[in-house]
């Protein structure tokens, strides 16, 4: 893996959300690339708190994972979305998306580089109970966040919604550190058998403390309220939307008591 350079640059603008809920761009760099990630939080908390990075599906940082990120702040933890293309990158259509995702997948260290970029720049926030966080990704950031587990990283937790679950490198599975939960739609049809057999197998041998949830019924997105079903196999369902979020919710929970 490249190292990681990674410095907090700037904060370009605060915008309240609501009474309470606040946002700050953080522009922050990963070596060379500069990339654009977004604080949440409450500001009526004067204490420090635990932390949830968020890391986005394969459109790239969007609304959608900032609504997650106040929906976290309300909670009462400080939110972080990381960026993993770069500012300015943010497709605009399928096949730009499937392209940007592509090339992190298939370059996984330079996928673990990026992500904890994201994770040393947020991890120097002085709201942030460093020693409380946790990680949450969507679809392709679901993906990553177990990259970012693979890589040794130190955290309290991860959280899988609906991402890829293959394991192209299972030895890796060892240095995981932190506890695992993968929440999956169980008619998936992106996940072939053997990723998810891979997947358990990876965490069987390695000892990690983990859970495997599937929700019935529920395909790609599950989460994704703007997945309508254009896209064959990726629909939101918001059963599983809602049992996934109190999964996540009482994993928090243990990891943070």
């Amino acid at each position: 893996m490249k190292k990681i350079i990674c410095s907090l640059v700037t904060l370009v603008f605060v915008v309240s959300t609501n009474a309470a809920i606040q946002t700050q761009i953080v522009d922050y760099k990963d070596g060379d690339t500069m990339l654009e990630g977004v604080i949440v939080f409450d500001d009526t908390v004067k204490t420090k708190r635990p932390g949830v990075l968020i890391v986005h599906q394969w459109m790239g940082l969007s609304g959608y994972e900032k609504k997650r990120a106040e929906m976290l702040a309300q909670l009462g933890y400080v939110a972080f979305c990381a960026d993993i293309y770069g500012k300015g990158v943010r497709p605009a259509s399928v096949p730009e998306a499937s392209d940007q995702a592509g090339k992190y997948k298939g370059d996984r260290a330079l996928l673990r580089s990026r992500v904890n970029a994201g994770l040393v720049t947020f991890k120097k926030s002085e709201l942030l109970d460093t020693k409380r966080v946790a990680a949450v990704g969507y679809c392709f950031g679901g993906t990553t966040v177990i990259e970012l587990a693979r890589s040794g990283a130190e955290l309290s937790g991860i959280v899988s919604f609906h991402g890829g679950l293959d394991s192209p490198a299972p030895a890796d599975g060892k240095n995981i550190k932190t506890k695992v939960l993968a929440c999956h739609g169980a008619d998936d049809p992106f996940v072939p058998a053997k990723d998810l057999a891979a997947f358990q197998n990876e965490m069987k041998s390695s000892g990690v403390d983990w859970q495997l949830v599937q929700y019935g019924g529920a395909v790609h997105s599950f989460t994704d309220w703007n997945a309508t079903g254009a896209m064959k196999g990726a629909q939101y369902n918001e059963k599983a939307d809602k049992r996934s979020w109190e999964d996540m919710k009482q994993f928090f929970g243990e990891l943070f008591k």
